[in-house]
């Protein structure tokens, strides 16, 4: 039997993503309510094919949250300069870098042929290469922040030195760089990051150097997950905080509403990125 809501739900997704980005130059140039500036520096790793997303996941993040003090769009090398320019349009704390003007040049060597190897190698070189000066978000395209996320604001601001991670939804981890069963626990999720701290990678960065064969995609997560937890980071409820893919086979978004922070739309489920980027 065809599972109508299912199919009517991306259609939908896909429809709306079309006129959205049809409409960004427009788009771009509307003013947002916002709930004030909040001193927090974003980071997002993206590309051309996702500008309709990063563009509404800023825009999202400065209705909700606040205007942070800068909100850097890293270009992965693909967005035209033409994009750069609608992105730098949405608000001024927009800024756009390439790439290879952000990253360290002190990287270890397998994370430098990792980003020549495979796009989350990339992904793995910006957030080794993020300035952490105080609170510091690193967010992917496919996130949008809502209303409940003014708590989002309040851990920033804490005294307490911990950075906090989005737990994932299920155990996405490059098996070959996990050496005991017990660090499979707590799965992280590298969509979201606030760092509070600088992080010591050295572990991870080792297990990557005498990996025997050629990294993969979930490779930067297990990276990210064990760096995470080797740093003592906390988890965030999941509850506001949500990555939960259950609602995947279902017309409606089970989870979008007022009360939670942020829904990382992974791509089981990204058709309903599309469903809420007016909020």
């Amino acid at each position: 039997m065809v599972n109508i809501g299912y199919h009517t739900a991306r259609f939908q997704g896909k429809i709306n993503r079309s006129l959205y980005k049809s409409l960004l130059p427009q788009i771009v140039k509307r003013s947002i309510p916002h709930p004030g500036n909040v001193t927090i520096n974003v980071y997002a790793l993206s590309c051309e094919r996702d500008l309709p997303e990063q563009v509404a996941s800023i825009r999202s993040f400065i209705r909700n949250i606040g205007i942070p003090q800068t909100f850097t769009v890293i270009s992965d090398g693909s967005y035209t300069d033409a994009s750069c320019q609608l992105l730098r349009s949405i608000h001024p704390c927009v800024e756009v870098v390439p790439l290879n003007k952000l990253i360290r040049t002190d990287l270890p060597q397998c994370v430098s042929d990792y980003a020549q190897q495979h796009p989350m190698g990339k992904k793995l070189s910006a957030l080794m290469s993020i300035p952490v000066d105080g609170a510091t978000i690193y967010t992917d395209s496919d996130i949008l922040f809502f209303p409940g996320g003014s708590d989002l604001v309040d851990l920033a601001n804490s005294d307490s030195k911990s950075s906090y991670y989005l737990p994932d939804c299920s155990v996405s981890l490059d098996a070959r760089i996990i050496y005991e069963p017990e660090e499979k626990l707590n799965p992280v999720n590298g969509g979201f990051i606030l760092f509070k701290h600088e992080f010591d990678w050295n572990l991870a960065i080792e297990r990557l150097a005498n990996l025997s064969g050629l990294p993969i995609y979930f490779t930067e997560q297990t990276i990210v997950h064990l760096t995470m937890h080797h740093n003592h980071g906390v988890p965030l409820c999941t509850k506001k905080y949500v990555l939960d893919v259950t609602d995947q086979f279902i017309y409606p978004d089970k989870f979008a509403s007022k009360e939670i922070a942020l829904r990382h739309y992974v791509s089981d489920v990204r058709h309903k990125f599309w469903f809420n980027f007016g909020f």
